[in-house]
């Protein structure tokens, strides 16, 4: 996996991590209201995995989220020119 691809995912991760310990949450039971394998939602949690858009959707309707909040400081930057990249543009939210 890219480096930044790899910060993208455990940001993600940690996000969801964060969330489901609030709410007290097993992820089996995330997985099962997500409708996804228990297996994949911990690779999703450990950074391991970057989930599609789908499965980003159904994992923040299951934690009580929005797409957007999990996906907040990460932003496409165009290249003019040269290739664009996927960065991460400040720590905030749950994962500092």
């Amino acid at each position: 996996m890219e480096e930044v691809t790899r910060r993208v995912a455990e940001r993600i991760g940690r996000r969801i991590r964060w969330r489901r310990r609030e709410q007290e949450l097993s992820r089996e039971t995330i997985a099962w209201r997500a409708e996804i394998h228990r297996t994949q939602m911990t690779l999703i949690e450990h950074g391991e995995r970057l989930p599609r858009v789908d499965t980003l959707i159904k994992i923040a309707a299951a934690i009580g989220a929005t797409p957007c909040e999990l996906l907040d400081g990460l932003v496409w930057e165009p290249g003019d020119g040269r290739p664009g990249r996927l960065a991460v543009i400040r720590p905030g939210g749950a994962d500092g």
